[in-house]
């Protein structure tokens, strides 16, 4: 059975880079991983073609779980997922948590072979009530 895959979608590239590599540097190769961030310039953003890619790198067939930091991100992710499309978009979850914390814990609990649904719920238990 494959890990469910982790996307980390920041606004900051080096917030996504610097977060993806805490989670590869705390769980190793077993999760899919992928981060996006920035915009074209190399400024702030978020780009639906560059989520899409990255939730291809992390793809598996266990299910992704879309880690971001802003509405903007959700957004973005959102139309990724839209235009992905079935049967794979059933399998992607955006998870609406802390994304330093909520990746390194979901991509833990995927690491030890949980389900998409388990990792997602261990990710927005870290989020703020």
């Amino acid at each position: 059975m494959k890990n469910v895959g982790i996307v980390i979608v920041s606004h900051s590239p080096k917030i996504a880079e610097g977060t993806a590599d805490m989670v590869r540097q705390m769980v190793g190769e077993e999760v899919p991983l992928a981060w996006c961030g920035g915009n074209p310039d190399g400024g702030l953003g978020t780009q639906v073609g560059a989520i899409m890619e990255a939730i291809e790198k992390a793809w598996s067939e266990a299910g992704v779980a879309i880690l971001v930091d802003l509405g903007g991100a959700e957004t973005n992710s959102e139309m990724a997922v839209e235009m992905i499309g079935e049967p794979r978009a059933s399998r992607i979850v955006i998870c609406n948590a802390p994304i330093v914390e909520g990746a390194v814990m979901a991509a833990t609990e995927a690491s030890g072979g949980a389900s998409l649904k388990e990792v997602v719920a261990t990710a927005h238990e870290l989020a703020p009530a």
